[in-house]
């Protein structure tokens, strides 16, 4: 129990500042390199660019442009990114942490397990720049992991939560 209580508090720690997004910097992956690990397509690819990535942590960034398809009916007069696909964005730059370790990444997807306790602070418009993080709460075993990870726009939290994936070979 005392392990565990320490494993949280040290997850919360490095989820609690904000990653500095520095458009200078050559990214770790480009588009390019995140459609050979990722299925998605647009308009259904909700990630930009992975800035950093270790063995157990990644940031990746959404810029978040007028034109979103969602845009035309969520809503029209006042556009906001849906929850939902932030939580789809986050998923996809764990899914990238995740098939990095994979033999043959390219034969692999992640799919939703479950996601739990997501908190939606502030709402992410038109020309924000959305910066996720994620770091593995449980490292990839029997095809499953989790991970825990925060969306910020500059300094400010716009939501948290956890997810558990699986990993499953595609069909030939």
């Amino acid at each position: 129990m005392a392990q565990d209580l320490e494993k949280i508090k040290e997850i919360r720690k490095r989820l609690s500042e904000a990653p500095k997004y520095d458009a200078n910097l050559k990214p770790v992956y480009d588009i390019a390199g995140i459609q050979k690990l990722l299925p998605h397509r647009p308009p259904f690819l909700m990630v930009d660019r992975i800035l950093e990535i270790e063995e157990d942590s990644i940031v990746g960034i959404k810029t978040i442009g007028v034109n979103e398809w969602y845009f035309q009916g969520h809503f029209p007069t006042e556009p906001v990114v849906p929850g939902v696909l932030l939580i789809e964005a986050m998923a996809q730059v764990g899914g990238i942490l995740v098939l990095r370790g994979v033999d043959e990444p390219e034969k692999y997807s992640t799919y939703f397990a479950k996601v739990n306790n997501f908190k939606f602070r502030q709402k992410v418009v038109p020309g924000d720049v959305v910066v996720f993080k994620l770091v593995i709460t449980e490292p990839l075993n029997h095809s499953i992991v989790s991970m825990s990870g925060k969306a910020w726009v500059g300094d400010n939290v716009v939501c948290e939560g956890d997810m558990v994936a699986q990993v499953i070979k595609n069909k030939e």
